[in-house]
């Protein structure tokens, strides 16, 4: 019997429930975790309001698909890692079927990878997701050259603060937003050469001024709603505004063209990514140079224990963190 995190009925943080269960032995093609840390992803909030993509499937249900953590045992099929390795927990797999919420996890054999000496239990935690989503848009997808200007909303996210250093690392000019004007500082710090705040900034002057009337390449967008209007204005001739989340929770033109300008809207997720083999592949090497020599380094706002994991979630959905919500997991009193 391990801890893990499950709900029994739809809603808020306060649903959630720390509760022993048996999760069993690892079947073909498995791997039995003790988990050490969890990275949190709105996803998880959506999903236990059962908004998300992924569909809860029955009550009780676990949660969550990004972590780290040491292998227990394997299970049959397995043979790319052994127990005692530490290793990490990519979103790969449907949070309805497996789930990373807990002190052992049993997960999907494919999503497991062996974690970098030198890389903690905690930011093993914080890379995958966010640098897997930007990862995919911005070099999979839209293959941002040294030059290029990128805008990144919603900037202070985990997504957003990685797409910042992916776009330094590529050698483009990346341009924040953000609702919060005192998140401009540690924004600028995080690599944005210019950061604008909707509402008091003129968003799409000031990205056509920065570019000298070119616009911007690639817009990397999760707020949507009818603030992509004034980013279409501002992306360049043939650009790409990719549609990752919708913080704004209004509905979402995609617009093709503005002023005889053609742009190329399009919603974006990282399964675009994670769902095929060679493009995950050449995601993982490059994200692991990444964080090899140094230019990928997570932003962790805050951890919590496990124990606390109703004010994560709450903390979570305040939206006020800049980078990534990590969860520890330390041995229950009593045990080793």
């Amino acid at each position: 019997m391990a801890r893990v995190v499950r709900f029994h009925e739809l809603g808020g943080p306060e649903v959630l429930r720390l509760e022993k269960h048996d999760l069993g032995m690892p079947g073909p093609g498995e791997v039995l975790l003790d988990v050490e840390a969890i990275g949190l992803n709105r996803a998880e909030a959506n999903f236990r309001r059962d908004r998300y993509l992924d569909r809860v499937v029955a009550l009780p249900s676990g949660l969550g698909y990004e972590g780290s953590g040491r292998v227990r045992c394997v299970g049959d099929e397995v043979h790319h890692v052994a127990p005692g390795d530490t290793v990490s927990v990519l979103p790969l797999f449907a949070q309805s079927r497996h789930h990373m919420y807990g002190e052992q996890a049993v997960v999907p054999a494919h999503a497991v990878i062996p974690r970098p000496p030198g890389v903690d239990a905690v930011t093993g935690a914080a890379v995958w997701m966010p640098y897997l989503t930007a990862y995919g848009a911005l070099i999979d997808i839209g293959r941002l050259q040294p030059g290029d200007t990128v805008v990144v909303t919603a900037a202070s996210s985990s997504v957003g603060l990685a797409a910042l250093q992916l776009a330094r690392r590529a050698g483009a000019l990346p341009i924040a937003t953000t609702n919060d004007p005192g998140k401009e500082t540690r924004l600028a710090a995080a690599g944005a050469h210019l950061t604008l705040v909707p509402g008091r900034d003129d968003v799409t002057a000031q990205i056509l001024d920065a570019t000298h009337g070119a616009g911007a390449r690639l817009v990397f967008d999760a707020v949507a709603g009818p603030g992509i209007e004034d980013l279409a204005a501002a992306t360049a001739h043939d650009g790409i505004v990719f549609v990752h989340g919708s913080l704004a929770g209004q509905p979402t033109p995609l617009p093709g063209m503005h002023e005889m300008r053609p742009v190329y809207s399009r919603p974006y997720t990282v399964f675009e990514i994670t769902g095929n083999d060679t493009r995950l592949e050449r995601a993982i090497a490059y994200i692991s140079v990444g964080l090899a020599d140094g230019a990928f380094v997570p932003t962790v706002d805050r951890a919590f224990d496990l124990t606390e994991i109703v004010a994560a979630h709450r903390y979570l959905e305040a939206g006020t963190q800049i980078g990534k919500i990590v969860v520890t997991v330390s041995p229950e009193e009593g045990q080793s």
